[in-house]
């Protein structure tokens, strides 16, 4: 969901994280290439603007640039407004960047939200008209249409794992058995990471699950994940919540979690191919952005669990449409050979820090071993930022 990230909320070995994660967020966003279809988008403090107000169906690329002082993200929304057609967050002030979305013919609006916060602003019609370019083959269109398939079975099945981790959670929490709720957290969280691009395009589902409360703007609820974590690891001067409120907390976390199930699982819920790739680059943005300065998991410190999740779900991403990629010449094929390498390199280093069931805690980590998974999530991240557009195209 679009976050403002507090960089000055750390402490500790990881005070030099925040340096890191800010020179390694110039690095993640698609590196920007002389295109003359996209369409360019231009962002500043006060608002954005798209080159033209229509195109045609299919693989639409948008070269966004923002000019502003502050980072930025940019919408399109559905025809209510509400539904998120596409999304690229974490624009830094200074940067340009490629987005690549695959959007039918329709009515749509773009939109943007300085410090990725509050409502979208500066709305504009947008329209996509029916599409003259090529077609594709029936084996490519067959190939798309299982890996969605397979995608949304993923969804689905995750999901389906994380009502039933999050009942038992919130029922450790009600009942006040800290240890049990603590045990159990990072977890049943994983579920939830491993797909929370799909959960952000439902609008207030992602806010009310996972909120933190540097977030939290002025006379907005908090509730979900990281308001239960700060009762169950209370920082020193704050009282945790006595048992009405904890029932409150843990009833409403199990109602969202299954609001969202109820969304993936209806009958008209279906995803297109650049989703899934684009949720597999927005997933290791996400690293970048709250994993690596610790900023996520604020009070309990398991960062880290959700930073393997996160990679796990981009990975699974990757791997359905992986054969698409596969199957779109040399440059398809060197994306992949380079997603596979870095991919397992990832891996390979967060097993360094496992413990037992789990990993370490993200504030025994030196500033040397910090950057050293930056460096890695740069590695990743810069193949993985160019999947979508040799996918569609």
């Amino acid at each position: 969901m679009p976050r403002r990230r507090s960089i000055a909320a750390l402490t500790g070995t990881l005070a030099g994280a925040a340096t890191i994660a800010l020179a390694l967020s110039g690095c993640v966003p698609n590196r920007a290439s002389a295109d003359a279809e996209a369409l360019a988008v231009a962002l500043t403090d006060t608002k954005c603007t798209v080159s033209q107000n229509s195109a045609p169906s299919g693989a639409i690329t948008f070269q966004v640039t923002n000019t502003g002082t502050d980072v930025n993200e940019f919408e399109i929304l559905a025809s209510d407004k509400l539904r998120i057609a596409g999304e690229k967050e974490n624009i830094g002030p200074g940067t340009t960047v490629n987005y690549v979305v695959q959007l039918p013919e329709g009515a749509y609006f773009t939109a943007c939200r300085k410090g990725m916060t509050g409502s979208p602003a500066h709305l504009a019609a947008f329209t996509v008209t029916k599409g003259t370019g090529k077609t594709s083959t029936a084996d490519q269109s067959k190939q798309v249409d299982q890996a969605v398939t397979n995608y949304i079975a993923y969804v689905k099945e995750q999901t389906a794992q994380l009502v039933t981790a999050t009942g038992s959670f919130a029922t450790a929490y009600e009942a006040g058995d800290d240890a049990a709720a603590r045990s159990q957290y990072a977890s049943a969280r994983a579920f939830y990471e491993r797909i929370e691009p799909t959960a952000e395009q439902f609008g207030d589902i992602d806010p009310a699950l996972d909120l933190r409360e540097a977030d939290v703007e002025s006379g907005q609820a908090w509730t979900g994940w990281h308001r239960i974590e700060k009762d169950l690891w209370a920082p020193a001067g704050f009282t945790p919540s006595d048992a009405a409120t904890r029932e409150q907390l843990g009833t409403q976390l199990v109602a969202d979690t299954r609001k969202l199930s109820d969304l993936v699982t209806a009958k008209d819920f279906t995803l297109t191919i650049d989703q899934i790739s684009n949720g597999a680059i927005g997933l290791m943005e996400e690293v970048s952005r709250s994993k690596i300065t610790g900023e996520e998991e604020t009070f309990s410190h398991t960062d880290l669990w959700d930073f393997q999740a996160n990679v796990e779900g981009a990975n699974v991403a990757y791997g359905i449409v992986r054969g698409i990629a596969d199957s779109k010449g040399q440059n398809g094929k060197q994306i992949v050979s380079k997603l596979d390498t870095e991919f397992a390199a990832i891996q390979k280093l967060l097993a360094q820090y496992k413990k037992g069931d789990g990993f370490v805690s993200y504030t025994e980590l030196s500033t040397s071993q910090v950057k050293e998974l930056s460096d890695e999530v740069n590695a990743l991240s810069e193949p993985l930022s160019q999947l979508t557009s040799i996918i569609v195209k």
